[in-house]
């Protein structure tokens, strides 16, 4: 059965925003140091490791476990007071497969998946909210990371250096 136009262009531009994410922080992790990783930027603010591992534990939670009705074995306070214990391949790699396996669960994701209520994290949200939200808040830490690393290296990170941004 064809799916519908529009969950078709959903999925689609989900996936996209999802990978694009996913290059600037590979960018952006490209240029700083191993040590770098567990540096706080403010109190209270939370280090590049950290963000890594909320990033990869929200889009679970939300996209993974909700979406795709799996079990969910989220611990979301590990992600903050987590402060040693994984290298930058190790996190990079954690990312991606939580990114490659959310990308296949939205692709694979029915009409009737994405229109059903569950509640995540206290929300009662359809599964396009579950899926807005892990997009949103993803695209919402890479900035953080994005600023993060350009206050460490003092350098742009230049993710659009082969696009001309003021083509109309």
């Amino acid at each position: 059965m064809m799916e519908e136009p529009f969950l078709v262009e959903f999925k689609k531009n989900c996936c996209y925003r999802l990978n694009e994410g996913q290059r600037m922080i590979h960018i952006a992790l490209a240029k700083v140091a191993e040590n770098d990783l567990w540096k706080v930027p403010v109190d209270n603010g939370m280090a590049l490791g950290n963000q890594l591992l909320h990033c990869s534990g929200n889009m679970t939670q939300y996209i993974i476990s909700s979406l795709g009705e799996n079990i969910d074995k989220r611990e979301r306070d590990l992600e903050f007071s987590t402060d040693r214990g994984f290298n930058k391949i190790e996190l990079l790699e954690k990312l991606d497969k939580t990114i490659t396996e959310s990308k296949l669960v939205i692709n694979n994701a029915t009409k009737y998946q994405f229109i059903k209520y569950r509640k995540v994290q206290g929300f009662e949200l359809s599964g396009i909210g579950v899926v807005l939200h892990a997009v949103e808040h993803f695209s919402y830490h890479v900035g953080q990371i994005a600023f993060w690393v350009k206050q460490l290296t003092k350098s742009d990170l230049g993710f659009y250096d082969d696009r001309n941004l003021n083509e109309k």
